[in-house]
């Protein structure tokens, strides 16, 4: 099993890397070595590990759905209130009665079979849909009408209804309906207590975040029971998953609905909190990718695929292209959303993954007539969805959403970061190297020390070239010396190297105003487009 999983974290990281410089998302890469990996090609992977397989799937959507709620804005969410509530029920029904009376003519299902078809294919991905999101609210796209929020919520609300009605049909198809008694000598068939526990669900599943977030911001902000990152990131990923596990035992709440609303009230009740919280689950997220794409490509069933690839291809389209653009439409109709905001769910709305590969064989587990046709549509779905979401989300967001500002409260952003340390070969250089190193300890960021040759010091300067390596031995740095004046040298490096801020040092202790006046520093301070650091050398 071990050997199975260095096989799929490593080949795992190198695919996705290799499908990015491809120009392709790194989960299609992912998903093509686990493929190859699986029991369908190589039979590389340990019958352990693919056994495993479900339980790892459910702490990677765990994490996932944890980043979601930690992005989510509670204004966004109030201005396009109405829009996401819509999008968590029209598009999901839409597509899965579309299917239901496609499958009729085209794979000869009755009714009930088609609509467990389309509950199996409407399901929204969120391990494709949520990186999507909160990689365009880290760029700016969409976010002034809080469309990647809006997405965002709906999904979680589609896949609650999409699940509770595939377990109601799925026992009724069964033969396992079974009717409920209530005080009262009031019974409930199944059908009947459909919109109860649509309701319990997500009502139970909100509360329940919220009170856990209360919870887990007493022990790990007012009473302090953790002390880094990497305790609060373990401690509430363990409280989250354990939501995922309970609701599976006792399922009157959405677990994953829980998840999200947990990140959501934690960034509403405690941005700090949320912020570190954010930080961890981003690295969380950078193993459980891998592991749940190519676990993935390792459960799709090639082998069923046969004599239901194009009739497959054909209730997609259907699917998408008719009864969920209805539902899209009708989701946003009298909205403030432009046509080509509107146009943007097809690509951003559409991808199917996780939940097709947690419930598309079980009809056939069940006996159910139609089961292989209902796991080959489902593989086929993944196959086809999840790449082409993957690569449109970032593709089309340019072309038909409008750029805002970003918050930084809401979502990580992060850039390189290159710190330009401008020295001179006297003892005031060692100041500026030592703040410079430690900006760049912090931020993890590179250092460009920049020295304007004036007059021409051969042991001068390899005095500096060794000062600047003992002073930054574990930073990525790089030495100029270069002829020129130098406030113009300092600022064009600058530009050029793309630095995020100047360190530069003053000589004494003169009042600030004599010191800088007509100086290099000076020139500096006045003319830099990005913030300046004036360094005391005696400091």
């Amino acid at each position: 099993m071990l050997e199975s999983v260095v096989w799929m974290l490593l080949g795992g990281f190198f695919a996705g890397q290799l499908a990015r410089r491809c120009r392709l998302p790194a989960l299609v890469g992912m998903v093509l070595l686990g493929i190859i990996l699986g029991p369908q090609v190589a039979n590389v992977l340990d019958s352990s590990l693919l056994q495993a397989a479900d339980g790892l799937r459910v702490i990677a959507v765990m994490v996932i759905l944890m980043k979601a709620g930690l992005g989510l804005d509670r204004e966004k969410l109030a201005q396009q209130g109405s829009v996401a509530l819509r999008l968590g029920f029209l598009p999901a029904v839409g597509e899965a009665l579309a299917i239901a009376l496609a499958s009729r003519a085209i794979f000869g299902f009755d009714f009930a079979t088609g609509l467990l078809l389309g509950c199996v294919i409407g399901a929204e991905s969120p391990a494709v849909i949520v990186p999507g999101m909160l990689r365009l609210k880290s760029l700016g796209w969409g976010v002034k009408k809080g469309i990647p929020d809006a997405i965002l919520t709906g999904s979680a609300l589609s896949d609650v209804l999409l699940l509770l009605v595939f377990s109601l049909l799925l026992a009724f198809l069964s033969g396992a309906d079974t009717t409920t008694s209530l005080p009262g000598g009031i019974t409930l068939s199944a059908a009947q207590r459909l919109p109860l526990q649509i309701i319990a669900q997500i009502g139970f599943g909100i509360l329940l975040g919220a009170v856990t977030a209360r919870v887990l911001i007493v022990l790990l902000a007012k009473q302090n029971w953790t002390q880094t990152i990497v305790q609060d990131t373990l401690v509430t990923a363990s409280v989250a998953l354990l939501l995922v596990v309970v609701a599976e035992d006792v399922p009157i709440f959405s677990g994953y609905l829980a998840v999200m609303s947990l990140g959501f009230f934690l960034i509403e009740q405690d941005a700090p909190l949320a912020r570190r919280l954010r930080g961890g689950f981003d690295g969380l997220w950078t193993v459980a990718e891998v592991a749940l794409f190519v676990l993935l490509g390792a459960s799709i069933q090639l082998q069923v695929l046969g004599d239901s690839l194009l009739p497959g291809l054909l209730i997609l389209a259907i699917g998408t292209l008719i009864g969920r653009a209805i539902g899209w439409y009708l989701s946003t109709v009298k909205s403030n959303w432009t046509w080509k905001e509107r146009l943007f769910l097809l690509p951003g709305n559409s991808a199917k993954a996780t939940v097709q590969a947690a419930i598309g064989a079980l009809p056939l587990a069940n006996g159910l007539a139609g089961g292989d046709t209902i796991l080959a549509v489902a593989a086929l779905s993944i196959l086809v969805t999840a790449p082409l979401g993957a690569w449109a989300i970032p593709t089309f967001a340019p072309r038909l959403l409008e750029r805002g500002e970003v918050d930084p409260t809401k979502v990580s952003v992060t850039r390189p970061v290159t710190i330009l340390a401008a020295v001179d070969t006297s003892r005031f250089a060692t100041a500026v190297l030592m703040k410079a190193a430690e900006l760049a300890r912090r931020s993890d960021g590179d250092v460009i020390v920049l020295h304007v040759v004036r007059t021409s010091d051969p042991a001068a300067i390899a005095n500096l070239e060794a000062q600047t390596q003992r002073l930054l031995s574990d930073i990525r740095h790089r030495l100029l010396t270069i002829p020129g004046a130098v406030p113009e040298e300092i600022l064009r490096v600058a530009q050029d190297y793309q630095a995020t801020e100047i360190v530069i040092g003053k000589r004494g202790h003169s009042p600030w105003q004599t010191v800088l006046v007509g100086s290099v520093s000076q020139a500096v301070l006045e003319a830099s487009p990005i913030p300046v650091l004036v360094v005391e050398a005696d400091a």
